[in-house]
């Protein structure tokens, strides 16, 4: 299993509000130059948030919702920071509950 680190908000604000794609453009940027792989996703509608033990942030978002998903603690702690009105939270998948949170992006 892999530990996914994630915020969540409504996917208006993180796709209208915020500059978030300018963020993640400079993230991508800078991966680049340093030869490391992409351990970042945006995901809409993320499925992992109808979990059992996801459901408290889900109630708390107003739908429809989007993720910012990682396995780098602290890029996401940056990115709470960063966008402030986000709900921050981890997971770990594929499990029984909960899926692979990347496949829906092949």
């Amino acid at each position: 299993m892999t530990t996914y680190h994630f915020v969540a908000a409504s996917e208006r604000f993180l796709t209208e509000e915020e500059p978030l794609e300018e963020v993640l453009k400079e993230r991508r940027r800078h991966y680049a130059e340093e030869g490391k792989d992409i351990d970042f996703w945006l995901i809409r509608s993320p499925a992992f948030l109808n979990s059992p033990e996801l459901s408290a942030i889900k109630r708390e978002l107003p739908e429809p919702f989007a993720a910012v998903v990682s396995t780098d603690s602290t890029f996401i702690t940056f990115m709470k920071l960063r966008l402030e009105y986000v709900l921050q939270g981890r997971f770990e998948a594929p499990s029984e509950s909960i899926p692979d949170p990347l496949a829906s992006l092949n």
